[in-house]
Parts: structure tokens; C-alpha cells; sequence
């Protein structure tokens, strides 16, 4: 295996429209899309424009955002997986997303890709300065948990979902 973090690109097009179409049309964490998501040429080079400038730390990111680096966990030249790393936390961040979220398509999964991704994504942290980061998952994600428990991750709280009826989050802090 040969794992990377892969910034977007119409390279890898037809790997990722596959990873994507694994999702179902459901919201992929760390891709940067929100649901419903289509793996559709235009919606790639919307979303590598998305990834170049939300990187940029030279411009504000829109209001409500903040930056963060998109990638693809990739294996060679197979879009694996997802990875989005926030450059710092707002309220909406601090509650449920964390600074680095995640997913690996359906096929790949228990295989090792989200330690592994995870582990790149926590080395491009300490690159960004950063001293800890927070990771979070749903509570009923047992495999999530456990790849953040094995990076180093130390519970802070469960909260309740967003909104009623969600399923509450896992709060983790990593030391870097």
C-alpha cells in the first residue's frame, strides 16, 4: 500500500466518482460536498476550485467557515477515502465537526485507511502549528472511536446530535 493525502484533482476523476457513487448520495465526511452528493465532472472542478481556496490563507474564508485543506486518501491512484483539515475551530466546529473529519468509501473500509489517513491528517496539523486537535464521530461509530482512541484520542464529553433525534457526537482531543 502506498497511502497518501491527495489534494483534489481531475486526474483521479473516475476513482473518485466510484468512491463517491459508494456513498449513495449520502454526506461523505472530510470531502468537502454536502448531501446529496453526485459524482459529476462539474462538481469535481467545483470542488478542486473549493479546495485551492479554502487553503488559501492569503484570502477570509466566507463568512461562517474557516480555512481548511481538502484531500483524498488515496492508495497509487485510488481515491480510498476523505479527509478535510480545519485550520482552527468556530462554535458549529467546537460542537460537532472538529478539525479533522473523515471517511473512507465503503469497499476499503477495515483495512486500515482511516488510521492511516488519520495519521497523515495529524502530521499536516503539526505542520499548521497546531498544539491539539479535536477529532469527533457519532456515537455509535465503533470503528471511528477506536482509529481516534488508537491515535492518541482522550474523550472529552458526548454531546447530543445537532438536532433532535441525531445521534449525539464523541468529543476526542489529540495532543500533537
Amino acid at each position: 500500500m502506498t497511502i497518501r493525502l491527495t489534494p483534489p484533482t481531475v486526474a483521479l476523476f473516475p476513482s473518485w466518482a466510484e468512491a463517491v457513487a459508494e456513498f449513495a448520495g449520502v454526506h461523505i465526511d472530510g470531502s468537502g460536498l454536502r448531501a446529496p452528493v453526485a459524482g459529476e465532472p462539474s462538481v469535481l472542478d467545483l470542488l478542486v476550485e473549493k479546495a485551492r481556496t479554502m487553503a488559501d490563507t492569503s484570502v477570509a474564508p466566507p463568512e461562517g467557515l474557516v480555512h481548511n485543506d481538502l484531500f483524498w486518501i488515496t492508495d497509487a491512484d485510488e481515491v480510498v477515502g476523505f479527509v478535510s483539515i480545519r485550520h482552527e475551530l468556530n462554535d458549529w466546529l467546537r460542537r460537532f465537526g472538529g478539525h479533522i473529519g473523515y471517511s473512507v468509501r465503503p469497499s476499503r473500509r477495515r483495512r486500515g485507511y482511516a488510521r492511516a489517513g488519520l495519521a497523515l491528517a495529524l502530521d499536516r496539523c503539526r505542520e499548521l502549528g497546531l498544539e491539539r486537535v479535536l477529532v469527533t464521530c457519532d456515537d455509535d461509530n465503533v470503528a471511528s472511536y477506536r482509529t481516534i482512541e488508537g491515535a492518541g484520542g482522550v474523550l472529552e464529553d458526548v454531546v447530543d446530535g445537532e438536532e433532535p433525534g441525531e445521534t449525539p457526537k464523541r468529543r476526542y482531543w489529540i495532543e500533537l
